[in-house]
């Protein structure tokens, strides 16, 4: 792993945690990756179309497919309302300061993604009760005034936008760099494959995965597009954020290398 910090946090509320009957605790942290699933490397998609080719290297990621590519740079997502769910809980917001869900951070927090070589960074570690969990809940977010007046001042280029990402994009030899910006504004509730065990003075790790390689795809899933043309208003749209939402996946990671120590195929 780079020993800089990629992740940039929002100034936090102070972290609340609900009480436990027992009073046992297991400390708990939440990683960010953008490696792809292993088996699905050389895979295809959906009705039979090549699923892109991701290549990390360095600090930046490469997809491609067929002869045109996009280079990804950087990607920043707006996150809030991180929080790991109870087995018997049946949704975090269901229930006014539900005890029942452990909260990671309110946010917003702006998460910048690992590219390239790293496998995953770690954005935060809290205490939780000991117990069995079974779902990861966020919500991605659109930065919006007045209620996130404070975030935009620090970061300006978010007011309106909960996900950019820059880079370059090459098509047939011609290659213009993009910035793509989405106020995609969604709930994401992910079920572990595997409920997640936190034990008493024990130590686990999830990552949150977010697979980039199929973000810029045409809606048929058989070229890719210019990352631009998913900009708001334009003809992509979309399809690239409904690409956006299904490529999220959460689970255990506790040597952190970015895939399921359960072994479970994602």
């Amino acid at each position: 792993m780079h020993s800089k910090t990629r992740f940039i946090i929002a100034p936090l509320a102070a972290v609340l945690f609900a009480a436990c009957s027992d009073n046992t605790t297991g400390r708990v942290s939440l990683a960010m990756s953008s490696l792809r699933p292993a088996p699905t490397a050389s895979a295809t998609l959906s009705g039979g179309a090549p699923s892109p080719a991701v290549v990390a290297a360095g600090d930046s990621t490469k997809i491609a497919l067929g002869n045109d590519t996009v280079i990804v740079r950087s990607v920043q997502l707006v996150l809030r309302a991180i929080e790991l769910k109870r087995v018997e809980t049946v949704a975090c917001d269901a229930v006014v300061g539900n005890g029942d869900c452990e909260e990671f951070e309110t946010g917003p927090n702006l998460v910048t993604l690992p590219l390239g070589a790293t496998a995953t960074e770690t954005m935060i570690s809290v205490d939780a009760p000991a117990g069995m969990y079974d779902e990861l809940e966020f919500e991605l977010h659109k930065v919006e005034a007045p209620e996130d007046a404070a975030f935009i001042a620090a970061n300006p280029l978010f007011d309106g936008v909960s996900i950019r990402v820059t880079g370059t994009f090459s098509q047939a030899g011609t290659r213009s760099d993009f910035t793509f910006t989405s106020d995609l504004n969604a709930k994401q509730e992910i079920a572990f494959a595997t409920p997640l065990t936190v034990s008493d003075g024990g130590q686990t790790n999830v990552t949150l995965r977010v697979d980039i390689g199929n973000w810029f795809l045409n809606a048929a899933g058989t070229a890719l597009v210019n990352p631009a043309s998913a900009n708001k208003g334009q003809p992509n749209e979309n399809a690239v954020r409904d690409r956006i939402q299904v490529s999220f996946d959460a689970f255990r990671d506790d040597n952190h290398d970015g895939h399921d120590d359960d072994g479970i195929n994602h």
